[in-house]
């Protein structure tokens, strides 16, 4: 088994049953804020572009690049898509051309011509929830592990897709926190230095408890390369900086008893029999050090040659083409009428200050409005032409969008709140409906409603969708409208598919009132 590897998670895999290109990232993500580092702009394209098999993880833009794969990946690649409950990812290739695709199953293998392909998706509000995913591969002879961004909870099952030759998994961060927050300056560091530990730390058990032979170092950081971002690089081995680069991380491994971590760059040819491996940089090893001995340098090049990238996707964002106000009282609105477990563990206002314009979520009344001074837990200061790119550009998710890119202020008063995050993700009723029904289900309690004589169950068993308000009822049969899908409400069976059923029971009688 032969990989290339392309830089942040991206990979080139060759293999005796066809090559695989995985998260394949060039242009730059999160409004011109990330770009690839090392850089990989040296990496031959046309040589990778007409792959057996496409792998994208997920839909974040550090690893679907929907502008390379469209110009350069052959439209013939067969997709090894994951099994993830909402469909966008399947979508987002197919409106790029891709229809060849192997739908698998969350941990199962599936041989493709004699490869052993397991995707491990991962499903809750937090990931998406449109998910993230790490890929098993095994030609007979090797078996890679390509974690990427992913955190499999469940240790068990990955280790009997096992033993691993390879393991490329993510060290670094790849978040906007503590950095973003107006928090005193020694408490941001130490809310740094304590985040750089963790990541590190928890990086370090997935390579204990893994195993493989090797460990590649991958899938992140980014480099900041935007005059406004630039002091967010690591430089100097700050112990305070979340991004610490590929060398501090085997250096880190190697202090706790692991000689294992390999450095690549981006180039970088990866030979593997079995646990055996051999490397070839695309440049003499003293080259690849001084990448990371002088970054600062390294990196102060690679945004000359960057910079009119940066100011041409600068010049393509809006201004003052929206009524603000107007657009996300238009857009928010109805969501928060179906987001009842997201409202209450919000429960509290958000504002968003874009200069001019300060806008109120208030999770509690579920409204929109002119801020008027009242008391918000949650701030951001946003530039109003990044929020009126996400309303124009439709996004469903402003977290792994807009708050990726770090161009924003944050402050909060209290710890975090994950529902917050979670609403930024979920900008569509079929997004925000999955992360209400994943809510419910960790209810200890079900929740039934009564309609047309039975008590149902709420969630729709397809995809969550809350059956109170996308139910209709005809001639005994349930049809929820968010996708489609019917039940007889006297069994429950589904006439859709033949793997769901829906609860239903007689509702008790009720008492007769005497006359």
């Amino acid at each position: 088994m032969q990989i290339t590897f392309l830089g942040q998670a991206g990979l080139y895999v060759e293999t005796r049953y066809g090559s695989i290109l995985c998260d394949p990232w060039f242009n730059p993500a999160f409004f011109a804020s990330w770009f690839p580092f090392p850089s990989n702009e040296g990496i031959d394209r046309e040589m990778i572009g007409h792959p057996d098999y496409l792998y994208v993880s997920h839909l974040h833009h550090d690893h679907f690049d929907p502008r390379f794969l469209a110009e350069h990946v052959s439209k013939e690649a067969t997709v090894l898509l994951p099994d993830y409950p909402l469909d966008h990812l399947e979508k987002e290739l197919r409106a790029l051309g891709f229809s060849k695709f192997v739908h698998t199953k969350n941990g199962e293998v599936v041989q493709v011509n004699g490869l052993r392909v397991a995707i491990l998706a991962l499903v809750a509000p937090t990931d998406g929830p449109i998910g993230d995913s790490a890929l098993m591969l095994d030609d007979g002879e090797t078996r890679v592990f390509n974690q990427n961004d992913s955190h499999p909870m469940d240790l068990d099952a990955l280790q009997t897709l096992g033993p691993f030759d390879a393991h490329f998994l993510q060290f670094s961060g790849a978040i906007w926190y503590p950095m973003v927050y107006d928090f005193p300056r020694r408490m941001k560091e130490a809310l740094g230095h304590k985040k750089r530990i963790n990541q590190q730390a928890r990086a370090f058990q997935y390579a204990e408890q893994i195993g493989a032979a090797h460990v590649f170092p991958s899938a992140g950081p980014p480099c900041y390369l935007d005059d406004d971002l630039f002091s967010l690089n690591d430089l100097d081995r700050d112990p305070t900086n979340i991004f610490c680069d590929q060398t501090v991380f085997i250096e880190y491994m190697r202090e706790h008893g692991n000689d294992r971590g390999r450095l690549v760059v981006p180039g970088s040819v990866i030979t593997l029999q079995g646990p055996k491996a051999t490397i070839r940089h695309p440049m003499p090893d003293h080259e690849v050090q001084a990448i990371f001995r002088d970054k600062e340098g390294y990196l102060r090049a690679y945004q000359d040659r960057q910079r009119p990238v940066i100011q041409a996707i600068k010049a393509t964002w809006p201004h003052g083409e929206l009524d603000l106000l107007a657009a996300i009282k238009e857009r928010f609105e109805p969501l928060l009428a179906l987001a009842d477990l997201t409202c209450r563990g919000v429960n509290a206002r958000v504002l968003l200050d874009c200069r001019t314009d300060r806008i109120v979520v208030d999770f509690m009344e579920r409204h929109v409005y002119r801020w008027n001074g009242e008391y918000c837990r949650y701030r951001f200061r946003i530039a109003p032409e990044l929020v009126e790119s996400c309303i124009m550009d439709g996004l469903e998710d402003w977290v792994n969008e807009l708050f990726l890119s770090c161009r924003f202020q944050a402050e909060r008063d209290g710890p975090y709140n994950e529902y917050v995050y979670n609403f930024f993700k979920c900008l569509t009723p079929e997004r925000l409906e999955y992360a209400e029904g994943y809510y419910e289900e960790q209810s200890p309690v079900a929740e039934l409603w009564e309609c047309e004589g039975y008590l149902i169950q709420r969630r729709c068993p397809h995809l969550k969708a809350d059956l109170t308000r996308f139910a209709q009822v005809e001639d005994g049969v349930l049809t929820c409208t968010m996708h489609g899908w019917q039940f007889e409400l006297a069994t429950g069976r589904c006439l859709t598919s033949d793997d769901r059923k829906l609860h239903t029971e007689p509702a008790p009688a009720r008492e007769q009132t005497p006359a």
